[in-house]
């Protein structure tokens, strides 16, 4: 009997749920189950939770370790033969053969042909403090060692970006370093560290309204964060600074209004790079990201049974919650793409996704405050603390991983 590969590209959200997903209610319903595998690529051997680095980068004792890394394989024991991890990292896309090219880190490439695929290998980092960026535990750890010998002697940090992960590093390495000013002060005075954020935007965090924005910067600067707007960075001496070759090289930071900064650390934190560059130009937006039918996931222009989700497709903005949303679609309709490729004909319409592109981000700042919203309703300072600034979703992440929060077909 011929195994029908349904490839999954990406181990962390969007692929571990998809997995997860087909193995516990697609797979099982249909015709001859036994016929399908599901394989999943991923450069890492371990899961992260990648919302939580902000404040993981800073020391090891402020979260459970075993909770913010996680063996992936070892989630997915359950299935049995029904799945089989590679890992590796996918380097060419064929869509005409149907087949994907993984160069596995042992250095041997291997060709994985498959009936499906989903395209979930998200996006990369400037820094490599902030993200996995195709390495592993031991990468990610090494950095965040060489970041923390160097705070103790930081008297000015920069951080170059506006957008939640700017602003949540800035806020955590300002109350870690400086505290917080008391109850009555707008500000902290004369902090021990000088920490400046640079935004190119006319207000920080652009996805909320910009009274929460102001209510953000006047966090920061309870921690001894200075921000610049409607100024963006121009280059960076030496040019690789911040990046995975030194991320505690003294920076000179040229901005656009002529200005310069000296920095003793640097983190560029303004953006990020789909890790796409394994699929065709030719099915890529002008942004990098897979085109993606934003109703049903499917990426038409790859042929039959090709999807995307996630921070590597553009079929909304990045963000976790639209994501999750987004499963549910993906899976039915590869469900019922797969019964068609059978020959069956699946009863109802195709299902449909439309994308929650509305105010809904939560930005804890520091251990204590944070800014947010759901679904346009602002969100007090004790929620978004509450719902994320305890532990970056560290503690929620468990169930994720293990493929519990699929356990009921949505």
């Amino acid at each position: 009997m011929t195994t029908k590969s349904i490839l999954v590209l990406g181990g962390s959200y969007g692929g571990t749920a998809t997995a997860h997903y087909t193995l516990k209610h697609i797979i099982p319903k249909l015709p001859s189950p036994d016929s399908y595998q599901v394989v999943l690529v991923s450069p890492s051997r371990e899961i992260i939770v990648r919302p939580a680095f902000p404040r993981a980068l800073i020391a090891d004792s402020y979260f459970d370790q075993s909770k913010l890394w996680t063996n992936l394989e070892d989630q997915f024991k359950q299935y049995g033969s029904k799945f089989r991890f590679v890992h590796g990292v996918a380097t060419s896309l064929d869509h005409e053969a149907r087949t994907v090219t993984v160069t596995q880190k042992t250095g041997a490439e291997v060709t994985v042909e498959y009936h499906a695929l989903v395209i979930a290998t998200g996006s990369s980092t400037p820094s490599p403090l902030l993200s996995l960026n195709g390495g592993g535990r031991d990468e990610v750890k090494a950095h965040w060692t060489a970041f923390r010998a160097a705070l103790p002697n930081a008297k000015s940090i920069v951080i170059a970006g506006g957008g939640p992960v700017g602003i949540e590093t800035a806020g955590e390495l300002g109350e870690h370093l400086n505290g917080r000013a008391g109850f009555f002060s707008s500000k902290l005075v004369n902090p021990k560290v000088k920490i400046t954020v640079i935004s190119k935007d006319k207000d920080i965090l652009p996805v909320v309204r910009p009274a929460l924005a102001q209510t953000a910067e006047g966090y920061l600067a309870k921690v001894g964060v200075e921000v610049v707007k409607n100024v963006g960075v121009e280059s960076v001496s030496p040019a690789e600074a911040g990046r995975a070759s030194d991320v505690t090289v003294g920076t000179e930071v040229k901005l656009s209004d002529g200005k310069t900064l000296q920095a003793d650390l640097y983190i560029p934190a303004y953006g990020t790079t789909p890790n796409t560059s394994f699929v065709a130009e030719s099915l890529r937006a002008k942004d990098g990201r897979v085109e993606t039918n934003p109703k049903t996931l499917r990426v038409d222009k790859a042929g039959e049974r090709v999807y995307a989700v996630g921070d590597a497709s553009n079929y909304a903005r990045p963000a976790v919650h639209i994501m999750m949303d987004a499963i549910p679609v993906l899976a039915a309709n590869l469900k019922r793409d797969l019964l068609i490729a059978v020959g069956q004909t699946p009863s109802g319409d195709e299902r449909l996704l439309t994308a929650d592109e509305g105010e809904t981000q939560l930005i804890p700042i520091g251990r204590g405050k944070g800014v947010g919203a759901f679904k346009g309703t602002r969100l007090p300072s004790f929620f978004v603390w509450l719902f994320k600034g305890r532990d970056y979703f560290v503690g929620m992440s468990g169930g994720m991983w293990s493929g519990q929060n699929w356990a009921k077909e949505t």
